[in-house]
């Protein structure tokens, strides 16, 4: 499995790209390591945190940036089962972050204690998929 756990250069460029005016929401998937591993000068890095409990500490230290920049936490679920897909995926955290715009999400991720808490994520993380998505309006249909 490829790690994916940063943005690549040509995609956060994407990213920055789209309309920055619109709400948009986050579909986060996540697989956390074993042992958190963090940088060997880390104050963390000899604690034998697991990657859940690393990923803690960055949802602790980043939930009130979040919310500062009008975000939160929109749904979150607990992965069961992929039917269709690489069926060897599997997925330790679920959700959707909403943002009311690009904007407030830039501003979260340039924000100083948001940049030193992601030390946390980036222990914590195997790999993800970060998806950025329009939010729609509900309908009796799939289309």
């Amino acid at each position: 499995m490829t790690p994916y756990v940063d943005p690549d250069r040509a995609q956060f460029e994407a990213f920055k790209n789209l309309d920055r005016d619109s709400e948009l929401n986050m579909l986060n998937l996540v697989k956390f390591n074993d042992l958190a591993n963090y940088p060997g000068d880390h104050e963390l890095a000899r604690d034998g945190l697991t990657g859940a409990e690393a990923y803690g500490h960055y949802g602790a230290e980043t939930a009130a940036i979040l919310e500062s920049v009008g975000g939160s936490i929109l749904w979150r679920g607990t992965f069961e089962l992929t039917l269709i897909g690489p069926a060897q995926e599997s997925w330790d955290a679920t959700f959707i972050a909403h943002y009311p715009n690009a904007h407030a999400f830039l501003a979260m991720v340039s924000n100083p204690d948001y940049q030193r808490a992601v030390v946390h994520r980036q222990a914590a993380v195997k790999t993800s998929r970060l998806i950025r998505c329009q939010p729609g309006s509900p309908t009796r249909a799939f289309a």
